[in-house]
């Protein structure tokens, strides 16, 4: 599937000289977007291979991959559940975008403390959902593993090899792992983190075979899910300028990141930049509802 690489026209990268483009991972499906897509494409097949029964997986209250998991189940006639974080949410699921989104279109709930969840990836409590969901392929957290991996490889193209710098921002560390084992020697992979702490780097280079990359740690705007009144304005500024929306956990954090450093020279002129969308729209109006109710301005959608 081809996917368009878009220039973008700000007055700073005409002063640096720097040439940046956005790789619009975003439009490969309305419901299952950008790394989304990927991740689940191999997830699918082996899942429908094994016979299974239903795909569990895990995520937050706006968590994209819940909501691409629960489409792309019905869309393929296999039943989801979703391993929700915060019990508090099984009272008020109904006010919520992304999860009302998952159950609209199937998805089965539990909702777990966020002590327990904590416990994600025990062998103990994996075994406790096997018991309690027969015959489930699981997936984890993101939909990170080997076969996420594998379709995220296939974001990048030879088209792509005119790049001297990949720009991905990162959650679990399968996206950005793929695009590296995907990229040319000549090239440079730069990962923006949404969350805080260093167990990203050890989690990417499980799945990550080249060491042509590094992570960029300044642009978490306090970790996952945090914003600040900047990062919305920025959100806005760039929608405005270019048509392009960026959600404000991942893409809008990288794009920031991005300029922020072109404004500091740290690129060189004539430096060619590709940034991976990875989707994530669908936050958005959650992230509102949050804006709205501590009265800050809003994302433009």
């Amino acid at each position: 599937m081809k996917v368009l690489n878009q220039q973008v026209q700000l007055p700073i990268l005409s002063e640096k000289k720097i040439s940046l483009y956005i790789k619009r991972e975003d439009t490969l499906h309305p419901f299952i977007s950008g790394n989304k897509f990927r991740k689940l494409k191999y997830n699918l097949l082996q899942a429908q291979k094994l016979n299974a029964k239903s795909i569990l997986t895990f995520g937050g209250a706006f968590s994209n991959h819940i909501a691409a998991t629960a489409y792309a189940g019905k869309e393929n006639g296999i039943k989801t559940i979703g391993v929700i974080r915060g019990e508090e949410l099984a009272s008020k699921w109904q006010h919520n975008p992304t999860l009302s989104f998952a159950k609209d279109n199937g998805m089965e709930f539990k909702f777990i403390s966020r002590e327990a969840y904590r416990e994600k990836n025990s062998p103990d409590f994996l075994a406790s959902l096997e018991t309690e969901f027969p015959n489930s392929f699981m997936l984890p957290e993101g939909g990170a593993n080997d076969l996420a991996v594998k379709g995220c490889e296939e974001i990048l193209t030879t088209d792509d090899r005119m790049f001297n710098i990949i720009c991905s921002a990162v959650g679990t560390g399968g996206t950005i792992a793929g695009i590296i084992n995907s990229t040319s020697k000549n090239q440079r992979v730069l990962g923006f983190p949404a969350l805080k702490g260093d167990f990203l780097k050890e989690d990417i280079c499980k799945f990550a075979q080249n060491t042509n990359w590094e992570l960029l740690k300044d642009y978490h705007f306090g970790g996952y899910a945090k914003v600040s009144q900047e990062l919305i304005a920025f959100i806005n500024y760039f929608k405005r300028e270019t048509n392009i929306s960026l959600d404000p956990v991942y893409t809008g954090k990288m794009l920031f990141g991005i300029l922020d450093l072109v404004h500091k020279d740290y690129f060189a002129p004539g430096t060619k930049i590709v940034a991976i969308h990875t989707g994530g729209l669908q936050g958005i109006k959650g992230m509102n509802s949050l804006l709205k109710k501590k009265k800050l301005p809003l994302i433009n959608e």
